[in-house]
Parts: C-alpha cells; sequence; structure tokens
C-alpha cells in the first residue's frame, strides 16, 4: 500500500483533568484530528491504526473501521474534524498510527499519523 501525500493530518491534543484520577493512575487525555484532502479528487477514510504508549513502555494497539463511528468521504480541499480520546496509566504518553484510505477509482493507499504527546500541562517544560 502506498503512502500518500494528498491527504495532511493535523492533530491537537489535551489533558482532560476532570475526568483523570492521578492517585489512581488514571490520565485522560482528548485529541481533535483535522484530515484535509489536498488532491483533486475525493477520497474516503475505511480504517484506522494507533499505537498508544505510556511512559512506562507500555503499548496498546487500537485498529478499527473508520473514526468516531464513521467512514468520511472528503471532497477535493475538504475537511474532516473529529475529537476521540485516550485513558494513560502515566501523566506522559504518545499516540501514533495511520489511516487506510481509498481514492475515486477504489486503490487503496496509507496516511501516516506522525506520533504525537499526550502531556499533562505540568510535563510539558
Amino acid at each position: 500500500m502506498i503512502e500518500s501525500p494528498r491527504v495532511c493530518v493535523q492533530v491537537q491534543s489535551v489533558y482532560i483533568e476532570s475526568q483523570s484520577l492521578p492517585d489512581e493512575n488514571r490520565y485522560v487525555f482528548a485529541y481533535t484530528i483535522s484530515i484535509r484532502n489536498l488532491g483533486r479528487h475525493p477520497v474516503q477514510l475505511l480504517r484506522r491504526y494507533w499505537l498508544i504508549t505510556d511512559a512506562n513502555g507500555r503499548e496498546m494497539e487500537v485498529q478499527g473501521e473508520g473514526v468516531v463511528g464513521e467512514q468520511p468521504h472528503i471532497l477535493p480541499g475538504g475537511e474532516f474534524q473529529y475529537t476521540s480520546g485516550a485513558v494513560l496509566e502515566t501523566p506522559l504518553g504518545a499516540m501514533q498510527g495511520h489511516y487506510e484510505m481509498i481514492d475515486e477509482q477504489g486503490a487503496p493507499f496509507r496516511v501516516a499519523i506522525p506520533a504525537f504527546r499526550l502531556a499533562i500541562p505540568t510535563m510539558i517544560n
């Protein structure tokens, strides 16, 4: 499966203090992802894959159909944005992964999602 420069992914993460329980090693993070179609043809996101790593080196893989219950079609110049979350046992971690997509001819391609940090604000200095 080829990598595609036609799709741009941007991520913003935030610590959710109100849902976290540090005394119980529960740290909740939300992340908002923007997927932009920079190409000249529609694309569709079919599957996702995530590798989530906490500060202890514990890894968790998450994969499945679509994102937040959708397999969005993204028109040329269009964008799809969604918010999801992750729960870690440490106040610092990272996520990375990829989306499996198809173009309008049904040809599959992969969009890499570079690693991004999940961290409580006091850890980012």
